[in-house]
This record gives C-alpha cells, structure tokens and sequence, in this order.
C-alpha cells in the first residue's frame, strides 16, 4: 500500500510538472481573446491544423478565449468583442486582434485617419496673455468604406469598452496563392488587390494604429519568418498547390513561438489601482 501511494505521488507530480508552462512568465494564466479571421478561427483544430492561440496555452500557459471567424474583416471585430462582453464581461486581461488579410483581399480602401481643418482654440501668449487663435486641427475618420476608417471604430469600442486592458495588435502574415473554389481565387501578394494596394500597404496601416491609438503592435508578419511565396516554405501551409494563406500545424508553431516571446516584453494586464 505504501509503495502505491509513493507511485501515485511521485506519477502525480510528474503530471503537474508536464502541465506546466514551457516558459513561466507574466502570462500565465492570464485570460487572453483572441479575435480575428480564419488564421484563428477555433474550427481548425482537429480538423485541418493546431493553431497558435492553442499552443501559446503550453508555452505560456494562458487562457484563451476564441471569437476568430473566417473570413471576417475590421470592421466585424467589433461583433467579435461584443460577444466576448456577452459572454465574460470584464472578466479578461488581454485582448489580441489578428485581422487585414481579408481587407487587402476584398479590395478595401486605405482611407486616412484623420480629418483636417482650421478652428479657433485658445493659447497662452507672453506678451499678451491668453489669447484665441485660428490653429489646424484633426479629427479621426470613422469611415466604414475603408480600412483605417473601420480600424477607427475598432479601436474606439475597444477602448471604451475595455480601457483597463491590454490591447496587442498583430499585422498580417505574408500570403501566397489559394483557391478554394471555382468562385474564391485569391492571387498571390505579388499581385495588388482592386484598389491597386498591396498586402504590405495593409501591413503598414496595422502598424500605424500603434500610434494613433496607443497600442502595442507586433509585427508577425515579419518576425514569424514565414514566406510561401517560395516553395521552400511551402510546408508551413496547408496545400503548397492550392492553400499558401492559411499556416498549418508546423506554421502556426512558427507563429507561436515568435508571439510568445514577443508577449514577454508587454503586461498580461495593469493593475487597477
């Protein structure tokens, strides 16, 4: 009897240690979302691929909850988030965005962020004192036509909705060719969309959002090093004939890893108080 409850102990503890994270860290156990488009749709486990967010919860060992759905774009984030608050609240310490690449593919217009004109406002003057006077001024484009209009009112109900939490961007992926049926071809990146815009273009506006809303932005579509338009990389995507947009298992490794470390340089969440 003794010697069978040292081999559960000791079986016990194993278990435990294999549970834990593969890096410890300020994210473990934090309470992740995850929206975005068909890269992270939850649907592709167990049928076609693992995906990132499902591997970042043994290598940080947060917890994810998933809203992707495939084929959505900026401006249905929004809808996503919504059914987050539906459904956890507040209850939440991050929020990761992945959406563009559907933009790009749609042909959606960059749009600008801003608005200008020239309004009166009042401004200190030495001599003078306070005085009015006739400045340029901006204001945000909220513009559901195009996609920094769209990224806009993204921002602004996250923000408003979630002001007390981390809020991570990632850009799109590199994208090569995919057809999926006779009605769904989707060119390589080397060709622009209708707009004459290239998935780089898309690329740089998600980065730009840094900036405008004050926050992190990561880069995966660099850092994830992955690259189908050679053939060479052609096994990190699901059909090297036919699905060179969506990661496959050893694709979404690639991504996971590259987030993972990335994710160690910003909060899983602020303090309230």
């Amino acid at each position: 009897m003794r010697h069978t409850l040292v081999f559960l102990l000791l079986l016990l503890s194993c278990t435990a240690a294999l549970a834990q994270p593969q890096i410890r860290s300020q994210w473990e156990g934090a309470r992740v979302a995850f929206l975005g488009d068909s890269i992270t749709d939850a649907r592709q486990i167990g049928t076609t691929n693992d995906v990132y967010w499902h591997m970042l919860e043994d290598i940080l060992g947060i917890r994810p909850y998933v809203y992707g759905i495939s084929g959505h774009r900026m401006n249905q984030i929004i809808g996503q988030g919504e059914r987050l608050e539906r459904e956890h609240g507040q209850d939440v310490d991050a929020i990761i965005v992945f959406v563009g690449t559907n933009d790009y593919n749609g042909g959606i217009p960059l749009g600008d962020w801003y608005s200008y004109s020239y309004e009166q406002t009042v401004a200190a003057n030495r001599q003078t004192g306070r005085q009015e006077v006739v400045r340029r001024h901006r204001e945000l484009v909220y513009d559901d036509a195009t996609f920094r209009g769209r990224a806009n009112t993204t921002l602004r109900w996250l923000k408003t909705h979630y002001p007390d939490k981390q809020i991570i961007f990632l850009t799109p992926i590199h994208r090569a060719f995919a057809q999926f049926s006779a009605d769904n071809i989707q060119p390589p990146e080397s060709f622009s969309n209708a707009c004459g815009l290239f998935i780089d273009d898309y690329v740089q506006a998600v980065q730009e959002i840094a900036n405008v809303w004050a926050v992190p932005v990561i880069d995966l579509n660099s850092i994830s090093g992955l690259y189908p338009m050679l053939d060479e990389h052609a096994h990190y995507f699901r059909n090297a004939d036919t699905d060179r947009l969506h990661p496959n298992t050893p694709g979404h490794v690639r991504m996971a890893w590259a987030l993972a470390y990335q994710l160690l340089g910003y909060p899983a969440a602020f303090p309230t108080e």
